[in-house]
Order: structure tokens, then C-alpha cells, then sequence
């Protein structure tokens, strides 16, 4: 069945199961691979993406739930090359380790951000608890929403 879904300001035509989990779809349908498959049970975080500027776990949400929503993925934030802020702040921070995670929490992070442009350690804490870090890069994480916080409200680092 072909479903139309929009992800990263771009209208996709894809051919899958309306209840296949949008995960699936970016990874194998439009190779948009930021978004990892950690437990497929919404518990760990790794394919957190947002729809409509909501952070979701992809493993959960079926394509036939998205309709006319919006997706962005980490892949819309920026890229290798031009690293949108959170991402750069992650990497100056070096908040990744294995890596694995840090798609899912720069999501998570960006929605916070989003909303509180300058929040407290506990609202970050608070915001980032649904995702989960194996490696426990927690404090440079930490550091890094804040970096990320202070480069767009101007504040020199």
C-alpha cells in the first residue's frame, strides 16, 4: 500500500504496511538511518524522532498514525558537513561514546529546547530521562543541552 508521509520538509511516497513502525520506514524506505533500533519496545530511546515537534520512539508509532504530521529526523537538524547547533555542541562536548544513543537524545533534546530555550540542569535531567546512555556520557550530555542553550541565546562559550 503507498502512503504519503512527510519527513524533514520532504513528501515521501512509500510503499509499506500502514502498521509497520515508522522506524522501519525511514530506515528502509527512505535511508534515513539516525534513527537506531535499540529495543523496539519504547523503552530505550535510540529511534526518538520528532512528529509535529513532539519527541516519539518511532519503534512505536505505525505509519498509518502519522497522516498529514510532520517527521523530522536527525537528519533534518543538520549535517556532517553543517552540523545544526545541538549536534555541534555534542561534539564539542564529545558527549558520544559508542554513539548509539546520541541521535535519540539530540531529538529529545531539540524538543526541549524547542519550548525552554534556556533550561535548568533538572528540566534537561527531567526532559532526557525517557532516553537511556549505556556508555554514561550523562554529564557530557548535560553540558552539551546547555552549550546548545547558550550558543542560541548568544552567550559567549
Amino acid at each position: 500500500m503507498t502512503t504519503s508521509i512527510t519527513v524533514n520538509g520532504k513528501r515521501h511516497q512509500v510503499d509499506s504496511d500502514t502498521d509497520t513502525p515508522l522506524l522501519y520506514v525511514l530506515r528502509n524506505d527512505l535511508e534515513l538511518n539516525g534513527a537506531k533500533y535499540g529495543c523496539g519496545l519504547g523503552q530505550c530511546g535510540a529511534c526518538t524522532v520528532h512528529i509535529d515537534g513532539k519527541a516519539v520512539f518511532s519503534c512505536l508509532a505505525p505509519l498509518g498514525a502519522i497522516g498529514e504530521r510532520s517527521v523530522r529526523t536527525i537528519e533534518g537538524l543538520g549535517s556532517v558537513d553543517a552540523p545544526g547547533v545541538l549536534q555541534k555542541a555534542f561534539q564539542d562536548e564529545q558527549a558520544a561514546q559508542c554513539g548509539y544513543c546520541i541521535a535519540g537524545m539530540i531529538m529529545r533534546a531539540q524538543t526541549l529546547l524547542d519550548k525552554i530555550p534556556n533550561p535548568s540542569d533538572d528540566e534537561i535531567r527531567d526532559h532526557l530521562q525517557p532516553n537511556l546512555c549505556r556508555c554514561g556520557t550523562h554529564a557530557r550530555i548535560l553540558r552539551a543541552v546547555r552549550r546548545a542553550s547558550d550558543v542560541m541565546a548568544g552567550v559567549a562559550r
